[in-house]
């Protein structure tokens, strides 16, 4: 009889386990990266107090003597404005021009060299940086706002996780969507028309001047489906003040993550078609 041999396929365990220590030691790289800034940081949290503060008294204005207005109470409002001023920025919906800038000098090249996908790199930074931000920006307006507004607290315990959840998700759909602008500078080299366009259309469609439910349905939901940009900032706000019942919350955090995972796929795709065509400006 002849002799079978059997050939063991080699374990993909310690491949996977290799990619998440670069995974996280990058992110960890970004946190520390962003965390130097502190004037920064303290010159961001009195900035956003004053329009905290601004914005504050302009939506309850709005509410008027009603107490509410498109199905925000008081508290809605003043958890909306407050959290939400925490959040711009660790979202960061604008200000993040690295990949561009690196493009238009040539230092991409840089980036194409080291073994880790661009794509990978730059979004375990961005979620060091959320990190960061979620401790030096997001914590302070959450804390200055019930000292001067009723606010709204919670009241489902399925709230907490769910909220977490959608934040998380925001971040990455933000950092796919900034990577997307960022890398028409592959074609254009000079961005700022499209990063003046992206500013613009994200912060009045997201929810950041105002509830998107203030517009009529009619124009909101198609929004929310057809567009990434009300999966930013409008779902995570409307999912921690309980604007909807627990199933319509769960579809719009749905409906977040399926366009998270979809413009991360445009974002490696684009990557690829670009690195065809990358001429290094000067040579």
């Amino acid at each position: 009889m002849g002799s079978v041999t059997a050939t063991v396929a080699p374990s993909t365990t310690p491949n996977v386990i290799l990619w998440f220590r670069t995974f996280r030691a990058i992110t960890a790289s970004g946190f520390r990266r962003y965390s130097t800034y502190r004037q920064a940081a303290v010159a961001g949290i009195v900035t956003n107090a004053v329009f905290g503060f601004l914005r504050c008294y302009v939506l309850l204005a709005v509410a008027g003597g009603a107490g509410a207005a498109a199905g925000y109470d008081h508290r809605q409002l003043a958890t909306f404005v407050w959290v939400g001023q925490g959040l711009l920025s660790v979202i960061l919906i604008g200000g993040w021009t690295e990949l561009a800038d690196r493009i238009r000098t040539g230092d991409i090249t840089g980036d194409l060299l080291r073994p880790v996908h661009p794509v990978t790199a730059y979004l375990a930074t961005d979620l060091g940086r959320a990190g960061y931000a979620a401790l030096a920006r997001l914590v302070p307006p959450v804390l200055v706002g019930p000292l001067f507004f009723d606010v709204y607290v919670p009241t489902r315990w399925s709230t907490v996780p769910l909220a977490v959840g959608t934040v998380a998700a925001a971040v990455v759909l933000c950092f796919a969507c900034r990577y997307l602008v960022n890398a028409t500078a592959y074609w254009l080299t000079d961005v700022r028309g499209p990063l003046i366009l992206w500013t613009l259309a994200s912060s009045v469609l997201a929810g950041l001047y105002f509830p998107l439910r203030f517009l009529p349905e009619a124009v909101y939901l198609p929004l929310w489906i057809a567009t990434p940009f009300p999966s930013l900032l409008q779902t995570p706000l409307d999912v921690l003040v309980e604007r909807d019942p627990l199933p319509v919350q769960a579809a719009l955090v749905a409906v977040q993550l399926a366009w998270a995972v979809l413009l991360l796929a445009a974002c490696r795709l684009v990557q690829r078609r670009a690195e065809r065509r990358l001429v290094v400006q000067g040579g």
